[in-house]
Parts: C-alpha cells; sequence; structure tokens
C-alpha cells in the first residue's frame, strides 16, 4: 500500500560541515540550531575520512529482513539524501540518510546503502528543506523486523 500526503515546504538551510567533523553530530547541531524537527535533504555532497554503510560479506539467514551490520570505508567522495523526521521515544532527529560513495584509491569504485555515520574530510555542503507540516516521526514496525518507518 502507498502512503502519501501534501507537505508544506518550510524554510530552507544550507549547511557546510567542516573537515574532521563528526556527520550525525553536525547534522544534529545544524537541526537544532534552526529548530527543524522535520524535513529532507535533497541532496548533499562530502568528501569522508571514514563511513560506516549498512551491509555484509556474510550469507543472510532471512534475505528478506533487513540487514543491521556495518561495512567500513575510508577516503571516500559521497553523494547522498534523505529525510529528517522526529523520533519522539528519543527526543530528537531521526534522519534517514542513504549516500553512493566512491573509493578514491580503487579507481572510485562504488557502493551504496543506508550511512550509518561518517567523518569528515575537508567538508560536506548540504540543502536542508524544512518540511513545516504534517508532522513526520519515526516508528518501529514491530512485525516488519522492528524498521523505523515514516509516519504521518
Amino acid at each position: 500500500m502507498t502512503r502519501s500526503w501534501e507537505a508544506t515546504p518550510g524554510r530552507t538551510i544550507v549547511a557546510v560541515f567542516d573537515h574532521g567533523d563528526d556527520f550525525s553530530t553536525a547534522l544534529n547541531e545544524v537541526c537544532a540550531e534552526h529548530g527543524i524537527r522535520q524535513g529532507y535533504i535533497p541532496m548533499f555532497i562530502a568528501g569522508f575520512a571514514t563511513a560506516d554503510l549498512v551491509g555484509t560479506c556474510e550469507r543472510l539467514e532471512d534475505p528478506l529482513a533487513p540487514v543491521w551490520s556495518r561495512v567500513q570505508f575510508s577516503n571516500i567522495e559521497a553523494v547522498g539524501g534523505g529525510t529528517l523526521a522526529w523520533d519522539e521515544a528519543a527526543d530528537r532527529i531521526a534522519p534517514h540518510i542513504h549516500v553512493a560513495v566512491g573509493l578514491k584509491e580503487h579507481s572510485a569504485t562504488g557502493h551504496t546503502s543506508h550511512l550509518l555515520g561518517a567523518t569528515v574530510q575537508f567538508l560536506t555542503e548540504m540543502i536542508i528543506i524544512e518540511v513545516a507540516g504534517p508532522r513526520m516521526s519515526r516508528r518501529k514496525q514491530p512485525d516488519l523486523y522492528d524498521v523505523p518507518l515514516l509516519r504521518i
């Protein structure tokens, strides 16, 4: 079943994360500074010294279940985007961000997955579009492997 709704855009925030910044911490700080509780990131470009993405090299016991393990990369270029919703239980922003990364010293070999964490190398340039309404949250879906899904 498809879920959709009309969203009312709010402010547009341009953010630059600096060399050595923790990506998640910087994103949380920008959202807190501007009072952003929900929105979307249409795209960002980044250099990452290190990044953890969802992935595994092991056989999956349940191929339909989400993968919760991480693979680690270093010295990469990235392009990404995602959504921002409010996690009511944790009382904080709950980002859902995916990236495509290229390993610089391996002919820019690419990987794409959910971003779990990263350290900025040189900079990250990002645009955040606030969603003024309706209210967006992210809650775990117990009957779907506890995947946190976007809710309105």
